[in-house]
């Protein structure tokens, strides 16, 4: 394997926005201040300060009233995502609607708890409406209704999509209509670029059924581990019941609870002009290289570009080619539900510098037209029809 040059495969932030002093300083505070309480486990809620920081940023940006007794610090929203699956199992083989395409980390942690998945077509808005009724009502039939839906409402990964507020209503109508769970994902919120914002579920429906997850991996760093749930009575406790690990990291808690009380926002106006910067240069070197052979999304935020390959690529000797290159992406399989072979890859732009992308672009379009089985022109306009 060559020396890996342009690495367009992890969904990190930019390093060098990471606040580094700021961090330092709110670090010296809580060695000042809280030296006594590290001595201490931080009980299951995890760290008071961090849970009331996360609260507010919650209540500012989804424009609803959080309470930090409804709000459990995890470690990363993986431990999230893993113990609601436990909480809302009866049996190993239970179904989860996920949709067709999502978080490989998830996908994993579902496959090793033994849920059996069906996965829900995408469009450019997400999760189609039409595809869950029509499961829903297979699965019901079958005496085989979910035990909850899994939708990354917003920046979806791997697509960068956002779900349309009235597409939102539609699935929290049928997961009413049904009494299912909806345990949205919404780790990608804070990374906005640019148009109008779309409250999450979570905060267009009361129901105490649907779950919440969020982390700062996105925004500050995954090396941190932070995350946390949301849920309200009885969810609360059910998922506190499953918790046996004694709280999360109480140091990194405070120290970024410390940090934020500078205020919620700063950081991600930072983070997010930079990361503007890269998707743009990453979306024109596409926009020059490739705009013959494949078409791509353009989000309005999150970290990811989703890439359709024309039929004719030989996939295998795509990801030989660009291997022997030192370009890294990740491939559509990994993506999938099933694992199924297709004809996307999933390009990560954030912790690139401006170099890498503007180098690496020509040399993944060069490779990609080295693949091609044959010089017809492409049968598609979208991604998904």
């Amino acid at each position: 394997m060559s020396e890996l040059k342009y690495d367009f495969g992890g969904g990190r932030s930019d390093p060098d926005t990471f606040p580094v002093e700021a961090l330092k300083e709110a670090t010296l505070r809580v060695f000042d201040e809280q030296n006594r309480e590290l001595n201490n486990y931080p009980g299951d809620m995890g760290h008071y300060g961090m849970r009331v920081a996360m609260a507010k940023r919650e209540s500012e940006r989804e424009g609803v009233t959080v309470s930090p007794d409804h709000l459990i610090l995890t470690n990363g929203s993986m431990q999230g995502v893993t113990l609601t699956a436990e909480m809302l199992q009866e049996n190993h083989g239970d179904t989860v609607l996920v949709e067709e395409f999502s978080y490989p980390g998830t996908l994993s942690a579902y496959r090793a708890l033994k849920y059996e998945m069906v996965g829900i077509k995408l469009d450019e808005g997400g999760m189609r409406m039409d595809h869950l009724e029509d499961e829903l009502k297979r699965l019901d039939k079958a005496g085989r209704l979910p035990r909850f839906i899994y939708p990354i409402s917003t920046y979806q990964n791997p697509t960068g999509f956002v779900m349309p507020r009235e597409r939102r209503l539609e699935m929290i109508a049928l997961a009413r209509q049904y009494d299912i769970p909806i345990v949205e994902d919404n780790c990608y919120a804070d990374v906005h670029y640019e148009g109008p914002v779309e409250p999450s579920i979570y905060a267009l429906d009361d129901d105490p059924n649907h779950i919440y997850l969020c982390s700062l991996s996105k925004i500050l760093a995954p090396g941190l581990r932070l995350g946390y749930i949301l849920a309200k009575p009885p969810m609360l406790a059910r998922i506190l019941a499953r918790r046996a690990d004694a709280g999360g990291n109480y140091l990194a808690a405070a120290i970024v609870a410390e940090f934020y009380k500078d205020g919620i926002w700063q950081h991600a106006e930072v983070a997010n002009a930079a990361l503007k910067v890269k998707r743009d240069l990453t979306l024109s070197g596409l926009e020059e290289q490739l705009n013959d052979v494949c078409v791509w999304s353009k989000p309005v935020g999150g970290l990811f570009i989703w890439v359709r390959l024309p039929e004719d690529v030989d996939r295998k000797r795509l990801f030989k080619l660009t291997e022997e290159r030192g370009f890294h992406y990740l491939l559509g399989s990994s993506f999938h539900y099933r694992g199924q072979d297709v004809p996307y890859i999933r390009l990560a732009f954030g912790h690139l510098s401006h170099d890498e992308i503007t180098e690496g672009i020509p040399v993944l379009a060069q490779c990609i037209r080295e693949a091609r089985t044959s010089n017809e022109p492409r049968a598609f306009e979208g991604l998904f029809s």
